[in-house]
């Protein structure tokens, strides 16, 4: 259909066109790959409801993926342009050096991310961990959360079989009773949660001293190109936390707000309300501060973890250039 539209204008006119598909529209030949992650937050509403593309007349091409590692690898091989990412992968890529910029604090981690026991593991205390099979995906926030938990409770890391598996394998070797624990989020910690307990979770590891958050990033390059599009990203996301914040209590199982998330994410509907108060949203009003030296300083501070335990083999003295709160400070103004 579309090719029929095209030969029946004129090519100049043809050049400016707003194609319309199912119900969007997008200029012709703007099109982004962006790549999500199945966490419950309230831009998932955004996202179903195509108010991206709305706002920024682009197509665009959604990529799920199941760990920030992998959205990382994409980003840096440029099938990528935006992604969302947790802040372990964000230090780590930061400290390779890759094109990338922080353009948006999605989500300051709290109780949304938990290390769950399974029942009959025997595990009762933090001290009943050892020589236990713990599954979390490496290089994530909860890989980064549960070193700094077995750092606080003094059990060496060495001293626990830790296992590199994503949340989708997670589920399936809980299953199975292959794994007696896990640090995961949604949906595989409602899944692990079933039959396990929470031994910890981000909010008080945070406490501990290791806060993490889960952040959108961007290729410099295409940045640099495409500074409306970005900003009017950021913008959107920036609404749908503004949204939450201010009618939030009005999201509930059955509503609408609930059925897009849980079509994105896979997560139950009766657990989408937890999930949401366990996580801070910022609004574009409070992006600028956060996205300048508190950002900057996480960054650094993870990265200072990870070399401690050897995932990354330096420090950058300056995490400033990976962060830009730019396109969050315009968004506001608009």
């Amino acid at each position: 259909m579309i090719a029929n539209i095209f030969k029946r204008l004129p090519a100049l006119a043809a050049a400016s066109v707003i194609t319309v598909l199912a119900g969007q529209a997008w200029a012709a030949g703007q099109e982004v790959n962006i790549a999500y992650q199945t966490v419950v937050e309230p831009a998932k509403v955004a996202q179903a409801d195509g108010a991206y593309e709305k706002a920024s007349g682009w197509k665009i091409n959604w990529k799920k993926f199941d760990s920030g590692a992998d959205v990382i690898t994409a980003v840096a091989s440029g099938d990528i342009q935006l992604g969302y990412v947790g802040s372990s992968p964000l230090a780590a890529a930061a400290t390779r050096e890759l094109p990338i910029e922080t353009i948006l604090i999605a989500a300051q981690i709290g109780q949304a991310e938990a290390l769950v026991v399974r029942n009959g593991s025997g595990i009762k205390t933090a001290q009943d961990l050892a020589g236990k099979k713990i599954a979390v995906p490496f290089v994530s926030t909860t890989h980064y959360s549960l070193l700094a938990a077995l750092k606080h409770w003094g059990i060496p890391a060495s001293k626990v079989q830790i296992l590199n598996l994503r949340p989708q394998e997670i589920t399936a070797a809980w299953q199975r009773g292959d794994i007696d624990a896990a640090y995961v989020w949604d949906p595989a910690l409602g899944k692990v949660k079933e039959s396990g307990k929470i031994l910890t979770d981000s909010a008080e590891v945070a406490k501990w001293g290791a806060p993490t958050f889960d952040a959108w990033i961007v290729r410099k390059d295409f940045a640099q190109k495409h500074p409306d599009f970005v900003t009017a990203f950021v913008k959107v996301t920036g609404k749908a936390y503004a949204d939450y914040r201010s009618h939030g209590a009005d999201w509930k199982a059955g509503s609408p707000q609930f059925e897009k998330i849980a079509r994105l994410t896979a997560a139950k509907q009766s657990d989408i309300a937890e999930l949401l108060a366990g996580s801070g949203f910022p609004t574009l009003s409070e992006q600028e501060q956060l996205l300048s030296n508190s950002t900057v300083k996480a960054l650094a501070a993870t990265s200072g973890f990870l070399q401690e335990q050897k995932k990354v083999e330096r420090v950058l003295p300056d995490y400033q250039p990976y962060v830009n709160p730019g396109f969050a400070k315009q968004a506001a103004l608009q």
